[in-house]
């Protein structure tokens, strides 16, 4: 995630990557005042900018998108996680126009990777993963967004799809601006191999990194794979 745009007051956005900023997150480490304040204010216009054009998109359009990406997905899971088979993998419930992969994690869940969903259950901390099937009933959960009941297992992900907004060919992301993806990765020992998920027309020279931002091993459009960083 990145740093502070928006006040804290409102909160709006998935739950994956909530899309409001928690009012202590912000850390100016070694960044002048002025020019934080300028990125803060590029950022929050290219959010704006990003999630209009992506609002744009056709349905079928989006469809097709979210089928290519989903074959990517399915390719790279299976060259570089040997199919992902028994570890825990993080994807997204989609909302505000995100590539929809739902259809590629049931098929992963049925070939036997073990499927989580993140959750916000405190805010400005980091997400909770709980198990999630095709089957699983789902409830509300903060922002109205579908997310796995609390009897749901939770589980620690091996591997984590991250929407984005915008992205860098650096390997950075754009996201909602809530912090939640940075501080989860934080927290999480050993880190997870990141899997960003986005559109092709998203990509940004930079998103000019702060000192919090974490930048993905993998970035995935529908293209393919644009940005890989390392061997997850």
């Amino acid at each position: 995630m990145n740093d502070q745009d928006k006040p804290a007051a409102r909160f709006a956005s998935p739950p994956c990557m909530a899309g409001e900023i928690a009012p202590d997150y912000f850390n100016p480490l070694g960044t002048d005042s002025t020019q934080a304040r300028d990125v803060a204010r590029w950022r929050r216009a290219e959010r704006a900018r990003l999630r209009v054009a992506r609002g744009k998109i056709p349905v079928a359009e989006h469809r097709r998108t979210s089928q290519a990406l989903a074959g990517h997905l399915l390719d790279l899971l299976s060259n570089r996680f040997g199919g992902a088979r028994g570890r825990v993998l993080s994807g997204y419930w989609p909302i505000k126009g995100e590539p929809d992969l739902r259809a590629a994690l049931a098929d992963l869940h049925d070939a036997g990777v073990m499927i989580a969903l993140p959750i916000v259950e405190e805010k400005a901390a980091p997400l909770v993963f709980r198990r999630w099937a095709p089957t699983t009933r789902m409830v509300l959960g903060d922002w109205n967004i579908p997310v796995p009941p609390a009897k749901a297992a939770r589980v620690t992900p091996a591997i984590m799809l991250a929407p984005l907004m915008g992205w860098d060919g650096a390997g950075y992301r754009l996201g909602y601006g809530g912090g939640y993806f940075d501080r989860t990765l934080a927290a999480l020992s050993p880190r997870p191999a990141t899997i960003g998920i986005g559109f092709q027309s998203a990509q940004l020279a930079t998103i000019h990194p702060k000192p919090h931002d974490i930048a993905l091993d993998v970035i995935l459009t529908e293209a393919g794979v644009q940005v890989t960083r390392e061997a997850p």
